[in-house]
C-alpha cells in the first residue's frame, strides 16, 4: 500500500487521505495506477463500465491490464470522488515498428559487364507433364466440381464467455452495481437499478425481463424469510429469482433455497460473486 495523498472533495472541499491500492501483475510484480495529482478530482454522479476501469502498464514486464479506477468516498459529505490517473503513453514514444525488412531494389549492371544469360529453355527430350486423371478431366470439361476433400469439415470453435471484471465494493451502492454488472455478464438484458442511493441497512431489488434479483448489502446473513420473499416476487412476475448477499446465508435459508431452486451468490469486498448452491452453479454454467 502506497503512502496516503490528500484528495479534495469537489462538493464540500474537504481533503481526504487516499492510498492507491497495489495489485499483483500476472508476472508477480506489484502494479499501482499512476495518480495524476495535478488534475482536479471529479465527483462520481453516474457509474458506468468505462469509468470503473483504468488501463495500467506493469513496469517490469510491460503487460497492460485493466484495474479498478481509483476512487475515494468523502468522510464529510459521502460524495464518491474519482481520482485522476495518468493515461498510458505509447510504447517507444509512439514510433510504429517497421512491417519488415526493405525489399531489394534491382540495379542495372555496370557498363562493360557481361549481361546475365537467359534461363535455358526446356529440352525437347524432357518428358511432358503427366496428364490429369480421367475423372478430373471429365469433371472439368462438364463444369462439375471435383471430389470433396477427405475427412469431416472443421467445426467452428465455441466462443467462450469473457472473464468477469469485478468492481471493488466499498459502499452499498457498489454492491448493487456489482450485482447488476454480474447479471448482465450472465446474459440478462436491460437490468434496471433503483433510483437514488441505496441504504446499507436494506436490501435492493434488481429487475430485468425474466429476472427478479435481491441484493443484500447488510452485515447480517440473509435469513429464511428473505429467500422466500424473493421467491414469491419471482413467482408473481413469472421470472427467475436470484439472491446476492455480502454476509452469506443462514442454514435454513440455504436449505429453503435448494428446495425452491433459487440461485444464491455471496460477494466479497473484491466484487467477485461466488455461487454457494447448485442452482447458482447451474446459472453460472448455462447463463441466462
Amino acid at each position: 500500500m502506497a503512502d496516503a495523498v490528500p484528495v479534495r472533495c469537489p462538493a464540500c472541499l474537504r481533503e481526504n487521505g487516499y492510498a492507491v491500492p497495489v495489485f499483483p501483475c500476472a508476472c508477480g510484480n506489484p502494479v499501482a495506477p499512476p495518480l495524476d495529482l495535478t488534475s482536479p478530482p471529479r465527483e462520481l454522479t453516474h457509474r458506468t463500465w468505462t469509468q470503473s476501469w483504468v488501463a495500467v502498464r506493469c513496469g517490469a514486464c510491460g503487460r497492460e491490464s485493466e484495474w479498478p479506477h481509483p476512487e475515494v468516498g468523502c468522510t464529510s459529505c459521502g460524495t464518491v470522488v474519482l481520482v485522476p490517473v495518468h493515461p498510458l503513453e505509447p510504447v517507444g514514444g509512439g514510433a510504429r515498428a517497421p512491417l519488415g525488412p526493405p525489399l531489394p531494389v534491382p540495379s542495372s549492371p555496370p557498363p562493360g559487364s557481361p549481361s546475365p544469360s537467359p534461363s535455358p529453355s526446356p529440352s525437347p527430350s524432357s518428358p511432358p507433364s503427366s496428364p490429369p486423371p480421367p475423372s478430373a478431366r471429365g469433371a472439368k470439361s462438364q463444369g462439375r466440381p471435383g471430389p470433396p476433400p477427405v475427412g469431416p469439415a472443421p467445426a467452428d470453435p465455441a466462443v467462450p464467455r469473457p472473464a468477469f471484471r469485478p468492481v471493488t465494493i466499498r459502499t452499498a451502492r457498489d454492491a448493487v452495481v456489482t450485482a447488476a454488472l454480474y447479471l448482465r455478464w450472465l446474459g440478462f438484458q436491460d437490468v434496471r437499478q433503483p433510483d437514488g442511493r441505496p441504504l446499507p441497512s436494506t436490501a435492493v431489488d434488481l429487475r430485468a425481463p425474466g429476472l427478479v434479483a435481491q441484493v443484500d448489502p447488510t452485515t447480517a446473513p440473509a435469513g429464511l424469510r428473505a429467500v422466500e420473499c424473493v421467491w414469491l416476487n419471482g413467482l408473481t412476475a413469472c421470472a427467475t429469482s436470484v439472491y446476492f448477499s455480502l454476509a452469506g446465508y443462514t442454514h435454513d435459508a440455504r436449505g429453503r433455497a435448494d428446495d425452491l431452486g433459487i440461485p444464491l451468490f455471496v460477494m466479497d469486498l473484491t466484487g467477485m460473486p461466488q455461487p454457494v448452491n447448485d442452482p447458482a452453479e447451474d446459472l453460472l454454467a448455462m447463463g441466462a
